[in-house]
């Protein structure tokens, strides 16, 4: 679904393995993908026993906030449940996009188990993420996962409605975007104005996941009743806090992956074609004490999108190798508070003509992209 750049493969040979130099032309995304070649192999038992771990984990948390006396450790168990809720998604991400395993019909399987402790339709996922967001990533009109506004479309809303946009851009509530933009409007039960396409596969995945919060919530309720605890309490920090962390979690993660004052974003589809979306758009945001390993390598981005079929498991190795072979290409941005809130209060709203950044009023905060 992806568009290929025409810019050739003339520029790098396949067999070439030097390193491309910063001012020679981008390689087709054909031949990039010819160097991550020995890292897209795939295993069945490793992503097995990381499901069955990671669930585990996530069901002793969740016991915790049962068990556990004190309001303030029943809490602490219910944030650990939602990042391992994020964990256990990143699974089902690699389920769903084939590279999990080398047996289709198992990372089927293993992606719906995964997806439903988020509460993540699978099918749904597959089309919004696979095909739109991987198809035509930062395409304005085509990919919708934190699509910025111009300044007159931002102009032209109400004030409720930019006072909500204000509110995702604050850099305080990625969690409050990704539950009523992307989960609420296009995961749960769509209706046919966010999702035209109507397949009964989408109503499938809904009523499995329905099910499943169902029984969860049910399992919550019976086991404060059984054990004289406050309901309220147990479905709050058993239920609510783990899946609003989890929507914070994602929200995050898709808003550091493709905003930057470096990444751009295109409104016409043969210069954005041109641009090497697959590398230009992507962030590759890097942490301290090993935190990337802990969300399953999932901010090796531009690997990621390069080659989909690479597994969580091999990421940190084809990042390397892209960093090595395209030096000065990717965006290697290392992760901290301050730089999230800069990019926050830079990246509002995005002016397509100048191709730059802008605050809520339309001013350019950052440097226009190349041409």
């Amino acid at each position: 679904m992806t568009s290929e750049s025409p810019v050739s493969a003339k520029a790098s040979p396949a067999n070439d393995l030097n390193p491309v130099a910063p001012d020679a032309q981008m390689p087709h995304r054909k031949v990039i993908r010819t160097w991550l070649i020995p890292l897209s192999q795939r295993v069945t038992a490793l992503p097995i026993i990381m499901l069955i771990v990671d669930y585990l984990i996530l069901f002793s948390l969740l016991a915790g906030t049962v068990l556990v006396g004190h309001w303030a450790l029943k809490l602490l168990c219910g944030l650990a449940a939602g990042f391992m809720i994020g964990r256990i998604f990143i699974i089902g991400h690699d389920g769903c996009h084939q590279s999990l395993t080398p047996n289709r019909t198992l990372n089927k399987v293993l992606g719906r188990i995964a997806f439903l402790c988020s509460l993540t339709p699978y099918s749904l996922w597959d089309i919004g993420h696979n095909v739109v967001h991987h198809g035509y990533t930062n395409l304005k009109g085509v990919d919708f996962v934190w699509a910025p506004l111009t300044a007159g479309e931002f102009k032209s809303l109400s004030p409720g409605r930019r006072l909500l946009e204000r509110m995702y851009r604050s850099g305080w509530a990625p969690g409050l975007y990704y539950m009523l933009e992307i989960w609420w409007n296009k995961m749960f039960f769509p209706n046919s104005k966010n999702m035209p396409t109507r397949r009964s596969i989408f109503i499938w995945d809904n009523l499995l996941i329905t099910l499943y919060g169902i029984a969860w919530v049910a399992v919550l309720w019976v086991a404060a009743v059984q054990t004289g605890q406050s309901v309220a309490l147990v479905l709050l920090t058993g239920f609510v806090v783990p899946f609003l962390f989890w929507c914070a979690m994602i929200g995050f993660v898709v808003y550091v992956h493709h905003t930057h004052v470096k990444v751009s974003w295109h409104e016409e589809r043969t210069a954005w074609a041109k641009a090497a979306p697959f590398v230009s758009t992507t962030v590759h945001l890097t942490f301290p004490f090993r935190m990337g390993a802990m969300m399953h390598h999932i901010m090796e981005h531009t690997a990621h999108h390069v080659d989909m079929s690479i597994p969580l498991y091999r990421l940190k190795q084809a990042q390397a190798k892209l960093e090595e072979m395209l030096p000065q290409r990717i965006v290697i941005q290392q992760f901290s508070w301050r730089w999230y809130f800069e990019t926050a209060r830079k990246c509002k709203l995005y002016d397509f003509t100048q191709r730059c950044w802008t605050d809520f009023k339309g001013r350019p905060t950052a440097q226009a992209a190349p041409v």
